[in-house]
Order: C-alpha cells, then structure tokens, then sequence
C-alpha cells in the first residue's frame, strides 16, 4: 500500500509537470501573439503586456524590390509601442497576412521562439517574471529576397 501511494504521488507530480510545461508554453505563445497582433491589429496596450520595458530589438531591413538589406536598426521599447499604435493603422495589411510561430525550448525562466510575418522573420528570447513571460530580446530581417531558379533547357 506504501509502495502504491508513493507511486501515485509520482504520478501526480509528473502530471503537473506536464501541465506546467504546456501552461508555460501556451504563456510563450500567448506573449508572441500579443506582440505581432498588437502591431497588426493597432493595439499598443498589447505590446505592453508582453514585452520587456528594456527590450533590445535589433533587425535588418530590404525593401522587396532590392537584394541588399539596409544598416542595421535599433528599436526601443517605446519605439515599439508606437510602431505598433501607427504601423497598420489605414487597415492595408491583408487579413491572411502571415503569424506563425515556432517554439524551439521553453525552460522555468527562459524559452525561445520563431515568429514568421508579414515583415519578416523575428527571433525570440523570453523571460519569465514573477510568472509573467515577457519578450526580452528580438532580432529580424526581412524575407530573404526569392532566388531565381535556372531552368534547364
């Protein structure tokens, strides 16, 4: 009976685990859907909710037309939540546009994500704070431009 309760006890351990692992990971995703929904929707207040106030936000830029990408831009924090307030604010960007997120490891206090979107692709880096997942780190680029495939005669 002992042997049985421990078991048990186990068992119930490792199910909250589980559960923790996947509520953890829902958070992550949560927190990067509120990023990229709060830039396409115009909703800055999401933004604040899920990112970092000493967010570090670095990326690289090509216009679609052009090969080579432009310097390397620095956003801020507050620079974000006013992207995200005026970027899609004429309502021009496509209702399919892309948020597909892809994530690669989620720790206790740290995980890291994949977002591809409309602009690009961004990188991620989460912490958790007081049992709150907030981006802390994004590094991006455009697309990469499409490579013209040589067709064999």
């Amino acid at each position: 009976m002992k042997l049985q309760n421990v078991f048990i006890g186990v068992l119930c351990l490792a199910c909250f685990t589980t559960v923790q692992a996947q509520s953890d990971k829902e958070q992550v995703q949560a927190a990067i859907l509120d990023y990229v929904e709060g830039i396409y929707e115009v909703q800055p207040e999401r933004i604040k909710r899920s990112v970092h106030p000493q967010l570090m936000k670095k990326g690289f830029w090509r216009p679609q037309d052009q090969s080579a990408y432009k310097d390397e831009t620095v956003m801020t924090f507050d620079q974000l939540v006013e992207l995200a307030g005026k970027w899609n604010a004429k309502g021009w960007l496509p209702e399919d546009a892309p948020k597909e997120i892809e994530i690669y490891d989620v720790l206790d206090k740290t995980a890291v994500a994949k977002l591809t979107a409309y602009w690009g692709v961004d990188y991620f880096h989460l912490a958790k704070y007081d049992d709150k997942w907030m981006i802390t780190n994004v590094l991006w680029q455009s697309l990469p431009a499409q490579e013209k495939v040589a067709q064999n005669d």
